[in-house]
């Protein structure tokens, strides 16, 4: 009877775990809708700025902005992880860190010095963690990410690679394939390949020729910089919707797992307590046949 009630007890508890999960499964399904929406209508905007760059790239060499120089020899790499600030969201944020370590073996191994630019609560203690070096860590960030806080991260980077202290800059993200994808990508922030600004065949036939005032490469010069801070704000809008739909399906199988452990619970109580209910019947008629023998 006692073991009974401690399952019932297990029961209760259970639901009430259920009804948590579930709760935390709606919201983070209302907020993906609001992320989505968010990608969507900052994407107008960074394909422009590309295709402008992609006419701009056509009137400017390869070493006409320090953004677009390669250094040699490439010695000081940072690597910006970009993680949540909270846990339940399955493995996003370790798809995250696992990506950004590979990284890392791989330039420690060409003798390189590699550091962290950590963003996201759980990527900052882990890295702490693990024993790696952060120059930065970024924790104030929400769920609706803005230009200024982009700018933030975007503004230390660049400064670093005009001075010469940074010579590779890699941005590791989830992006926001679908409500029931999100693929960890790796992207070269620093230096910009020129493959990213240049745009494809198929787009070159449909450029717009444009005028340069100035000229073509004081245009670029404010325009990269804008370009780096588009793509950081873009890592992190996809990180966000991201979060949280992986959080919805990490509910979701929550949710699920609660209710058949309730079932199963239930059917095992159902079981304890039809049996203890026949031992209670069993044990009243052999007492009632023992008084009429006696």
């Amino acid at each position: 009877m006692s073991k009974a009630r401690a399952v019932l007890g297990r029961i209760k508890s259970v639901e009430k775990t259920r009804q948590i999960t579930k709760t935390m499964e709606m919201v983070a399904a209302a907020k993906i809708k609001r992320a989505q929406s968010r990608i969507e209508s900052a994407r107008p905007y960074a394909i422009k700025m590309v295709e402008v760059l992609n006419n701009v790239a056509k009137y400017v060499g390869p070493d006409s902005h320090p953004l677009l120089k390669v250094h040699d020899p490439i010695q000081n790499v940072v690597i910006v992880p970009v993680t949540s600030n909270r846990g339940l969201c399955g493995a996003f944020n370790m798809n995250i860190l696992r990506q950004s370590e590979a990284i890392y073996k791989k330039e420690v191994a060409e003798g390189r010095d590699v550091k962290f630019v950590a963003v996201g609560r759980k990527g900052v203690g882990y890295l702490k963690f693990a024993g790696y070096e952060l120059l930065a860590a970024h924790t104030e960030f929400t769920d609706n990410p803005t230009f200024v806080e982009a700018k933030v991260i975007a503004d230390r980077l660049v400064e670093m690679y005009q001075e010469g202290t940074l010579d590779k800059a890699y941005l590791v993200f989830n992006h926001f394939k679908s409500v029931m994808e999100q693929k960890p990508m790796v992207h070269q922030l620093l230096p910009i390949r020129q493959d990213d600004i240049a745009g494809d065949e198929k787009s070159k036939g449909q450029d717009v020729e444009y005028e340069f005032e100035p000229d073509a490469v004081r245009v670029l010069y404010d325009l990269l910089p804008r370009y780096i801070n588009t793509v950081v704000l873009r890592a992190l809008m996809e990180s966000a919707a991201s979060e949280q739909a992986a959080r919805r399906t990490a509910m979701k199988n929550a949710t699920d797992s609660a209710g058949d452990m309730i079932e199963s619970l239930t059917r095992w109580y159902n079981r304890a307590r039809q049996a203890q209910i026949t031992q209670e019947i069993a044990e009243i008629v052999g007492g009632a046949s023992a008084l009429q023998e006696a």
